[in-house]
């Protein structure tokens, strides 16, 4: 029997005026599906999970929840606050009440997330793809009947990804995910739920998801053609009206029914999707004046086993150089490049002068209380307004998100904004650390592009093979292997 546990009905949603996330949106949820939510970066996916944690209510219509139905979820980044708790304290939080069972059920969770950790060991050490698999874990352990996953396979590596998949092939349960990894989705997935960012409706499609991406791409190209084929019939009919308009008499009432008729075409038309909108080809220019050596590395400060080792190397990075840091989840590969950053890196030299552009998995290079607006400003050296906003506009950021606080944009936008940071400062030496996290996947092929002809020296981390293939890599350095 087909049981419905969750229904959307004629559900709307906006934040403030200017923002609208659904408008009368439907859809129903069977009880053992596994179904993916897709939708432009800022469309409203996560906020969708909110609705149905009743942390948000709808303006109109109703969200009904089968009696009793447990849910939770595994959100895409730990919050600031929970950094400092130890891994018990942050499993305890998931329950409302104290569970005297505690830590065989945390070390059961992890072993399904293929996670060895210490319980006393503060959250904040660990890398961002061991947080990752504490945030399945968490959700995990409530063994819920409708599991939420936002984004589960960021900052996973290969192996993770693996073993998630595995585990969702098998998982009897309910489950909605959303993700932009489409071979990952494409393993398990029975249907998309589609938040189209322009009608702010929900649509239903059923089969797996590369099918289904091939559906709605065959369905924005017919809607496209019905377009232009009213277009053409609304051209030819407003000449004639216009020819009968001047002719005066009975004539005029003939133009009059015909603009009427032309009203109706106009009507028919399909608002073209803004889903169909991919960010704009662009460039990383290069630091002027530099040239030769950009950083050497003569050691590098590992994890292994838990224990920080230190490894010596002879390594050298120059202009036009791509370096490709590979190595398993919680070696130290984000720490490593930090320290880069911050220049507190034993064994390693960046050569003075030299501009570093640096995009961080979290996000937490920029300041969550700008706006967009003053972050680009900030970095925009000898820039006019209407360049900087050019180059926004490239990156789908309009007006309405410039002003945005950057506290209040999706991950997606935050990594596009990131990017335009990264076009306005001109880097010498490009620090990338898993780029592709939360971006549509529209816009991946535009990112590997730029970083493919970007002519400085570059540092990339990334778990996504896919991507790293369409990119020149120069030098590869395999942290496990040292």
């Amino acid at each position: 029997m087909d049981e419905t546990i969750l229904r959307f009905n004629e559900v709307s949603f906006s934040f403030g005026h200017n923002k609208p996330i659904l408008h009368e949106a439907s859809f129903p949820l069977r009880r053992g599906s596994k179904i993916t939510l897709m939708g432009q970066n800022g469309a409203g996916k996560s906020t969708i999970f909110q609705m149905i944690l009743k942390e948000l209510k709808p303006e109109s219509g109703s969200i009904a929840i089968a009696p009793k139905l447990s849910i939770a979820i595994a959100k895409q980044i730990i919050p600031h606050k929970d950094l400092d708790l130890t891994v018990r304290e942050f499993f305890a939080k998931v329950f409302p009440q104290k569970v005297y069972d505690l830590d065989p059920r945390i070390e059961g969770v992890l072993e399904v997330v293929h996670l060895k950790a210490p319980l006393d060991k503060k959250i904040e050490s660990f890398s961002g793809g061991q947080q990752a698999r504490l945030l399945l874990a968490s959700a995990l352990i409530q063994d819920p009947d409708l599991l939420l996953l936002d984004e589960p396979t960021n900052n996973l590596d290969k192996e993770g990804i693996a073993h998630l998949r595995d585990f969702l092939i098998n998982y009897k349960k309910t489950c909605i995910v959303i993700s932009h990894d489409a071979a990952f989705l494409n393993a398990f997935t029975e249907g998309v739920l589609y938040l189209d960012i322009y009608t702010k409706t929900i649509e239903q499609y059923t089969g797996n998801y590369f099918s289904v991406v091939a559906e709605i791409s065959r369905r924005i190209e017919r809607e496209r053609m019905k377009n232009v084929r009213l277009e053409k019939d609304i051209s030819h009919r407003k000449e004639q009206a216009n020819f009968f308009a001047q002719k005066g008499g009975h004539l005029r009432d003939v133009a009059k029914k015909m603009r009427d008729k032309i009203d109706e075409l106009e009507d028919e038309k399909v608002d073209t999707r803004r889903e169909d909108k991919t960010i704009r080809p662009f460039s990383i220019p290069v630091q002027k004046e530099i040239g030769g050596e950009i950083a050497s590395f003569t050691s590098l400060s590992l994890l292994k086993n838990h224990k920080p080792v230190t490894k010596k190397l002879s390594l050298s990075l120059r202009k036009k150089e791509h370096l490709l840091l590979l190595g398993p989840n919680g070696i130290g590969k984000t720490t490593l490049l930090e320290s880069i950053v911050n220049g507190t890196a034993t064994g390693v030299k960046v050569t003075e002068g030299v501009t570093i552009g640096y995009f961080r998995q979290d996000f937490r290079t920029l300041n969550f209380s700008q706006s967009a607006y003053e972050s680009l400003s900030d970095i925009s050296k000898n820039m006019s307004e209407e360049e900087m906003r050019s180059v926004a506009a490239g990156f789908l950021l309009n007006t309405q998100i410039l002003k945005t606080k950057i506290g209040d944009l999706s991950e997606g936008q935050k990594g596009l904004l990131s990017f335009a940071r990264l076009v306005l400062q001109k880097p010498g030496l490009l620090i990338l650390d898993e780029p592709t996290n939360h971006m549509n996947f529209r816009h991946i092929p535009v990112i590997a592009e730029a970083l493919d002809k970007y002519e400085g020296a570059m540092i990339l981390v990334s778990h996504v093979p896919e991507f790293v293939k369409q990119i020149r890599i120069d030098q590869t350095l395999d942290l496990e292997s040292l």
